[in-house]
């Protein structure tokens, strides 16, 4: 049972910022569904809808942070098994440098790696702290989320095809 407990909390700490957001986004899908539901009881059926509305919309938020975090965790255990095999290369650290999540996935990986320090100390003289959570590509564009190349290099780690741009 540990091997599956140690595997469920890699799976959540390789990306805590998309699934924070899944869970959140749950809790204001049930909070909005309910209140749907007592205002239907009270005969407000538009107000109703609207709210049901709302809370679709956010459970399509839900599903994609979701997959981010499936993402994620796939990225980290790749990340992990280029470590191990090839040791610490900035190379590796670079493919993974443009994006809050993709960066905390590659530092578990460097973690687990033995590698955490020098990973750490790349990301940094990169300039990125704590607080850089967007992707480079979307604070460049603030539209590249709705980009099919950004969704599919996103959502498909180490799936390049020649011809991936964002943008």
């Amino acid at each position: 049972m540990p091997g599956k407990l140690e595997t469920a909390l890699a799976y959540l700490k390789a990306a805590p910022w998309p699934h924070g957001a899944t869970l959140g986004s749950l809790l204001l899908v049930a909070f909005l569904g309910a209140n749907g539901w007592l205002l239907l009881d009270e005969g407000h059926e538009f107000e109703a809808a609207t709210l049901w509305c709302w809370a679709a919309g956010w459970f399509a938020v839900a599903i994609f942070a979701m997959a981010d975090g499936i993402a994620r965790h796939r990225e980290y255990r790749r990340i992990k098994a280029m470590l191990r095999k090839h040791g610490y290369n900035e190379r590796i650290m670079r493919l993974v440098a443009r994006s809050r999540c993709q960066r905390d996935a590659a530092m578990l990986a460097a973690r687990e790696s033995g590698c955490r320090g020098q990973a750490a100390d790349y990301f940094k003289s990169l300039g990125y702290r704590w607080y850089h959570v967007l992707p480079d590509t979307v604070v460049r564009n603030p539209f590249a989320f709705l980009s099919p190349n950004f969704l599919r290099t996103s959502f498909l780690p180490g799936k390049k095809l020649s011809h991936d741009r964002y943008v």
